[in-house]
């Protein structure tokens, strides 16, 4: 009999609380985008945006506390893992004002469009994580990190101050794929993916995923085409392993 029969119950219970923590962080998040949209970039030059300029500054510092708050919070509560996810969504969250603000405040417009759609990414991200297989998690995080990597391509390629910052990030990117299929291959990521994890899905999310990186570093419209390819990979990899946890 095992030791713990209501272990796996515990576990499920524990992956919904923290999915539904970080769900409602991001959800937080993306009213604070709205609010920059529609005072910052689109309000009052005079009454508004100037404001918002000089706030961003004190979201910057607000932010960068309270992502103070939830390490040292995540380290106390290390014994209780629920406590712990709370440390760590106060973590994620105000790691996302401290940056997203600046962001914000030096590239205005680009900067909250893309994180507009980070946010969702990892709204539906976290969800994966919590409730589908790792193997699974792993593969579409890659894929869905590439789409937004070919995103950002298609519309800074040509930018004369920002497209050399996009392709050396390109290129690390893909140098970071390789890295993670060499620590798979070599069993040398025991705490991110079990042992008997299947690894192929990973491998051709990660394959399909720099081919598409170095070719849209040679071209815009390859960047948007291959967007559309792993769009349908990613939809074709969620209906399986739902239908095989069904």
């Amino acid at each position: 009999m095992a030791k713990n029969p209501n272990g796996k119950s515990v576990k499920k219970d524990n992956s919904l609380f923290g999915a539904t923590i970080f769900f409602l962080a991001a959800c937080l998040a993306e009213f604070y985008l709205l609010a920059l949209r529609k005072y910052y970039i689109h309000g009052d030059v005079v009454t508004e945006a100037l404001v918002w300029y000089d706030r961003l500054l004190i979201f910057a510092g607000v932010g960068a506390a309270v992502l103070v708050l939830g390490v040292i919070l995540s380290v106390v509560w290390k014994a209780d893992e629920r406590k712990r996810l709370v440390g760590w969504c106060l973590s994620a969250l105000g790691g996302f004002f401290a940056v997203g603000s600046m962001l914000a405040r030096i590239y205005v417009e680009p900067a909250v469009t893309l994180l507009s759609v980070v946010v969702p990414v990892l709204m539906v991200l976290t969800v994966i994580w919590a409730f589908y297989e790792r193997e699974c998690s792993v593969a579409l995080t890659a894929l869905c990190g590439t789409m937004i990597i070919l995103w950002v391509c298609r519309r800074l390629f040509n930018s004369l101050s920002m497209g050399v910052t996009v392709k050396v990030l390109s290129v690390v990117y893909v140098l970071l794929l390789a890295g993670l299929c060499y620590l798979a291959r070599n069993k040398k990521l025991g705490k991110l993916l079990p042992a008997n994890a299947d690894l192929m899905p990973m491998y051709a999310a990660t394959g399909l995923s720099a081919a598409a990186v170095v070719l849209a570093l040679f071209s815009a419209t390859v960047a948007y085409y291959a967007m559309w390819v792993l769009g349908i990979v990613v939809f074709a990899l969620a209906v399986y392993y739902t239908v095989k946890q069904l």
